[in-house]
């Protein structure tokens, strides 16, 4: 097997699934990667057939020493922060900084925010290929080939009851996981199909509608750009909600018309990349994920409000694009704050990556 392979999905469901052999995983919030080794040959491979592998020589290095000579696993890249005084915690931000064109920053990265593996998958070892066998067969298989594993390489815990899966469910958003994962036991390895579940955490807000940004087929609206108010009164940039059918994109062009044209704004004048290092976020700040992305938008008097559905924030941002729910004409924009927001628990995240939960 060569790459590049497209990873076996999830389908997101709303509740956990259950049923005979079923097995759970914490669904860990990274970049996913099938790790390819044969000998000293090793690529990291992306979810979209991309290569990783210039990117993580550490993980390289890992796999070199840790995993089978020839073999290839799927998993997760992921970064922990260690900030003295808070306990362990996936960070996806941090992992996004990895991705740099400079090979100097690279190796410097590599040493200050080093990434760590996460395998749960075996597609082969050796000279046999397991695609075709069940998925509890794999795990065993994985298992087995994978047991002498050191941090930073790991192995995902599972469970095969619903109740622990449940409280996992609870419990590790506080480390900076993303929800569980459900695999049936008779399930075969395919690839770039939906075949698995994942059930995330799902959650809505009122924020404050202070701008848009065209769409870039024509003129109409591209994505509402959402904020909230901090306890000292300052509007920050804290996603997008774009999830729109043209038709509708038309009609919020209309909607949005009479708030067009403030005579101020608490986004506009402000350089967006120096708001940001001060701890004020607005839209329009360049980053290796925007590149060359048309960041223009729109400013409107901030005065509407909209309810978004939400699954999780990263840092002070929607670590998503929000879903559109409703207009709320009846809330005060200047009660959408922070405070509204439900923060999950600290949980510890090396408990979560050593198993030590029950």
């Amino acid at each position: 097997m060569l790459p590049p392979v497209e990873p076996m999905l999830a389908t997101a469901v709303p509740e956990l699934p259950t049923g005979s052999g079923m097995s759970y995983e914490p669904k860990w919030d990274g970049f996913r990667c099938i790790i390819f080794r044969d000998r000293d040959e090793v690529e990291l491979a992306s979810r979209g057939g991309k290569t990783l592998t210039r990117y993580f020589p550490e993980v390289v290095a890992q796999a070199r020493d840790q995993l089978p000579e020839r073999c290839a696993v799927d998993g997760e890249l992921v970064v922990i922060r260690r900030a003295e005084g808070s306990q362990p915690r996936l960070e996806f931000e941090l992992l996004g900084q990895r991705i740099h064109p400079a090979a100097s920053r690279i190796a410097l990265l590599a040493e200050q925010i080093p990434a760590s593996f996460v395998a749960f998958d075996l597609l082969v070892l050796g000279d046999e290929a397991f695609l075709d066998r069940p998925y509890e067969q794999r795990h065993d298989l994985l298992a087995a080939a994978l047991k002498d594993v050191v941090p930073p390489v790991y192995r995902t815990p599972t469970t095969t009851d619903p109740q622990v899966a449940r409280r996992w469910f609870e419990i590790f958003e506080g480390a900076g996981l993303d929800g569980v994962i459900a695999k049936p036991a008779d399930l075969p390895y395919t690839p770039g199909k939906r075949l698995m579940y994942k059930v995330k955490h799902a959650r809505t807000a009122d924020a404050v509608v202070a701008g848009f940004r065209w769409h870039k087929t024509g003129p109409v609206v591209g994505s509402l750009l959402l904020g909230l108010y901090d306890d000292k009164g300052t509007l920050h940039h804290v996603g997008v909600s774009s999830s729109f059918s043209m038709a509708r994109r038309a009609d919020l062009l209309t909607e949005l018309k009479p708030y067009e044209n403030p005579r101020s704004h608490p986004w506009t004048g402000v350089d967006p990349n120096e708001a940001g290092e001060a701890g004020h976020r607005v839209p329009g700040a360049v980053s290796r994920w925007t590149g060359k992305k048309n960041l223009d938008w729109v400013p409107l008097r901030p005065e509407l409000v909209v309810e978004v559905a939400y699954d999780a924030m990263e840092g002070d941002r929607f670590r998503h694009t929000a879903r559109f729910v409703r207009w709320r004409p009846d809330r005060d924009p200047r009660s959408c704050g922070y405070d509204q927001l439900e923060r999950p628990v600290r949980f510890d995240v090396d408990r979560v990556l050593s198993g030590d939960v029950g």
